[in-house]
């Protein structure tokens, strides 16, 4: 395994560190076990991901975003062929 960025790591500290006093309301793995989600009570989303760059070294991804605000909104896009 090859060694991770500086910035790489401080991304993550960062992501992270937003979830600090957040409790846990699911978590989700793929069944190919190259994601996890974790879903918080207050919308929040940790995504944490392994992937290969462009070389083919692993790189593990970690993100932090908010779900949407509209539950009810259709998670499709509309089409009209005239």
């Amino acid at each position: 395994m090859t060694a991770v960025e500086l910035q790489d790591l401080r991304r993550i500290v960062g992501a992270v560190a937003r979830l600090r006093g957040e409790t846990v309301k699911d978590v989700t793995v793929r069944s190919d076990v190259r994601q996890v989600k974790v879903e918080f009570e207050s919308g929040l989303i940790l995504v944490i991901s392994g992937e290969r760059d462009a070389q083919g070294r692993p790189r593990l991804e970690v993100d932090v975003v908010e779900a949407p605000h509209d539950v009810g909104a259709k998670h499709q896009i509309e089409v009209r062929f005239d």
